[in-house]
């Protein structure tokens, strides 16, 4: 009995042990609300391509930052940020033929192996295998805003803020920065244009814009170190987002914003410098109180040489 009382602690901890696991809880929450309540949403069948491109591109990546540090083959292999990926892609991502989700997370995965500054990826992986799809590919690969209906979007918002507030990654704070720069942007701009504010009350009902502020430019691999540093880079990102908005009504315009300003990121790091968030690694000590931050020194040396202590991902 005392087992069975247990249970729910133990499993608790369990999840609460990397915050990746309250993402992908409330992604597959976001993915149900998408499948069930929208005639054109989110589908198993782009689910299973989706999670074969992240799971590829992962794999291989991972065996050769592997082979080059003198390690197992697949040491430090990722499935967490893969399935992340592969969600966030699937839940968002709309396109004409099923390889483009394929095609969407393994050239997301890839540059998050490819192109890196200290050891941190600089762009997004879903971000930018989206948005790498949407300028190749044309009207083949679009965002699909305007998802689910107005209890479902609330129930979404609840859940993605209650993910967020539990994870230990603790990016509340650039979500609300972003949400709260784009909202005030779009009121003050129907106010000087004297629209009725449904107009910019619309543009923030969007499934997408959920799914970006809160599972998208949070990443905490991705995003400054610094809290100051994480607030500006917010507060660019959803200025560039509206602008897009407001003047070429550009598609899929905060993910357009976060892949055009993600060389912020290593810019900022570098003049405003605070510790290097890593994801935790192995079993949740035994006594929750004891656990210690998921976070490490910034390491300095080139990536991928054997020198690298670490190849988290």
């Amino acid at each position: 009995m005392d087992a069975l009382a247990r249970l729910p602690v133990a499993l608790f901890r369990r999840i609460d042990a990397d915050p990746r696991h309250w993402q992908i809880i409330a992604l597959f929450g976001l993915f149900f609300f998408s499948y069930t309540t929208s005639s054109f949403g989110a589908d198993p069948r782009a689910l299973a391509f989706s999670f074969s491109g992240a799971v590829l591109a992962q794999t291989i990546g991972t065996a050769i930052l592997s082979l080059r540090a003198g390690k197992a083959l697949l040491d430090g292999f990722e499935w967490k940020s893969a399935m992340i990926t592969t969600i966030g892609v699937t839940v968002l991502l709309r396109a004409a033929d099923p390889w483009i989700w394929f095609a969407a997370t393994f050239t997301g995965i890839s540059m998050k192996f490819l192109i890196r500054v200290n050891h941190k990826h600089v762009f997004n992986p879903g971000c930018i295998g989206i948005v790498s799809m949407m300028l190749l590919l044309g009207r083949d690969a679009w965002v699909s805003p305007g998802q689910w209906g107005q209890m479902p979007l609330i129930a979404g918002y609840a859940l993605a803020l209650a993910a967020l507030t539990l994870s230990s990654a603790k990016r509340l704070d650039i979500a609300l920065g972003f949400l709260g720069t784009f909202a005030a942007i779009l009121f003050a701009r129907a106010a000087w244009l004297g629209d009725p504010m449904a107009i910019p009350l619309h543009q923030l009902s969007s499934g997408s814009l959920l799914i970006f502020a809160f599972f998208m430019i949070t990443d905490p691999r991705s995003t400054p170190d610094s809290r100051l540093g994480r607030l500006l880079f917010a507060v660019s990102v959803a200025s560039l987002a509206a602008w897009f908005i407001i003047g070429p009504n550009q598609r899929g315009a905060p993910l357009m914003a976060l892949a055009a300003l993600a060389v912020l990121t290593p810019l900022i790091d570098r003049l405003m410098p605070a510790r290097r968030f890593e994801w935790p690694r192995g079993a949740p000590p035994a006594d929750p109180g004891l656990r210690q931050p998921a976070i490490t020194p910034v390491w300095m040396n080139p990536w991928g040489t054997k020198e690298t202590r670490s190849h988290e991902t």
